[in-house]
């Protein structure tokens, strides 16, 4: 793959440095283990000189060594030959980055062989339960046929909680299908993969699984519906880094458990909301239409518990709300709001006319929102007197004037067309409490901090 890539003239170098920004991204993304890795195991010499501990129960024993990172868990054996019986039968967490030396991190090429050897070894010697197991270290396209028997076992001891990132090169190694027949899941993270087959992840059933995560997966349209549907009590979905093969994801949400949904850093053409009665927290940031010229479809249909939604953007988003599109000269009906919504998060160019116009209808189709986050984009424009104007003349917005009570309002400069948005909403802001207002940082930005923090104190 990298000698088919060097003759297409791609740099390998800048690639290696952008596929390691991703598997941070990742690992920034994953849940929290319950142990850590920074952890130490230490004795302290009792007054009495007797070995309270070991005198402990054996279920209490199990549930300590279950508790520290498999290095430490390992030595525990060392203590006495009561603890050896313990360590063998003990549910054990196995998150492969323990296994590295100590201030070696994030994983090299050259540590692959004796982590994956030292998985291997661990895998097969212990005889109790696996119920977490983090695997981030290997370059699985060298080491595919440990990965299948890894995961036989894994199968077999009942394994709850599963991460799996691959560490490239290639990127696009096949998810062995096995992974899909663990019915055990309660948790799944997959990183750096390409899923499997139509015909593996049509009959996928997770009967458990509680949170799924897709980090830099290449997947095929419709696969995500697959997956969402196979898994009947999911709360949690979590999407990033990912695209379909040669375009953009559609993703249908159907789902009765459904809680909150977040998808960052993708390419995605539709995400529908279609039938999800708990969704919560609907999420998406940094997500790109593969057209840039073409923004991204969201459709809100049945979610009558949505709660949270954000970064909603006029200029890359089109809204629909049930059947019908939202746009700057609609008028907005009872049919068209989305009434429980109470965390609004907007990304807006203040200083472009059709932008604003839309921001002020997507205020009135949540009419409900308590708290608005704004983020203000920079834009080539500069403010026109319609934008100036636009404001003073827009009318009363009901959740300006009686709900909201918290708003921030990030990314500030101090330009003319933010200070006209933030003068109308103090104005006409009743029960409004608290607003934080972030500068832009000028490393990246260029303006006068000076300036804008003046006419911050003049509203």
């Amino acid at each position: 793959m990298a000698d088919e890539l060097r003759r297409t003239g791609v740099d390998l170098h800048k690639l290696d440095l952008d596929t390691e920004r991703m598997l941070t991204l990742i690992y920034n993304l994953l849940p929290v283990p319950p142990v850590s890795r920074y952890g130490r195991l230490a004795a302290l010499a009792t007054s009495d000189g007797v070995d309270h501990i070991t005198r402990l129960p054996d279920d209490l024993l199990r549930n300590i060594v279950s508790r520290l990172p498999v290095k430490d868990a390992a030595r525990t054996t060392v203590l006495a030959s009561r603890w050896r019986t313990l360590w063998l039968s003990t549910p054990l967490v196995l998150i492969d980055a323990d296994l590295l030396p100590k201030g070696q991190w994030p994983p090299t090429p050259a540590n692959s062989p004796s982590i994956t050897t030292a998985v291997s070894h661990i895998l097969e010697a212990h005889l109790g339960p696996l119920p977490c197991v983090y695997l981030l270290c290997s370059r699985m396209s060298a080491y595919r046929a440990q990965l299948t028997r890894w995961l036989h076992i894994l199968a077999a001891k009942g394994v709850q909680d599963l991460v799996l990132v691959n560490r490239p090169w290639p990127r696009d190694v096949p998810l062995p299908a096995k992974v899909f027949t663990i019915t055990t899941l309660t948790l799944l993270y997959l990183g750096m993969w390409k899923l499997p087959d139509m015909a593996v992840l049509r009959g996928v059933s997770f009967p458990h699984l509680r949170e799924l995560g897709l980090c830099s997966v290449e997947m095929e349209q419709g696969d995500v519906d697959r997956l969402v549907m196979g898994c009947p009590v999911l709360e949690i979905l979590n999407i990033q880094g990912c695209c379909g093969r040669m375009k953009g994801l559609r993703i249908h949400l159907v789902s009765q458990s459904l809680r909150c949904v977040q998808i960052c850093i993708s390419i995605v053409e539709k995400i529908d909301v279609v039938d999800a009665p708990c969704l919560d927290r609907l999420i998406i940031s940094g997500a790109g239409s593969p057209d840039r010229a073409l923004p991204i479809r969201f459709r809100i249909g049945d979610a009558p518990k949505l709660h949270a939604f954000g970064f909603l953007d006029p200029r890359n988003h089109l809204l629909e709300i049930r059947d019908t599109m939202i746009t700057a000269e609609m008028k907005v009906s009872r049919m068209t709001m989305v009434t429980s919504v109470k965390f609004l998060s907007l990304n807006v160019r203040f200083g472009v006319h059709d932008d604003i116009k839309l921001v002020a209808t997507f205020l009135r189709c949540f009419p409900n929102v308590e708290r608005l986050h704004i983020t203000s984009e920079q834009c080539d424009q500069s403010a026109d007197d319609l934008i100036l104007k636009f404001w003073e003349e827009s009318g009363p917005i009901e959740s300006v004037l009686s709900r909201i009570n918290m708003m921030t309002f990030r990314d500030f400069r101090g330009e003319q067309s933010e200070v006209g948005f933030l003068e109308f909403f103090f104005q006409s802001a009743r029960v409004l409490k608290t607003t934080v207002i972030v500068m832009a940082n000028p490393s990246f930005t260029p303006f006068s901090v000076d300036k804008a923090s003046s006419k911050v104190k003049e509203l």
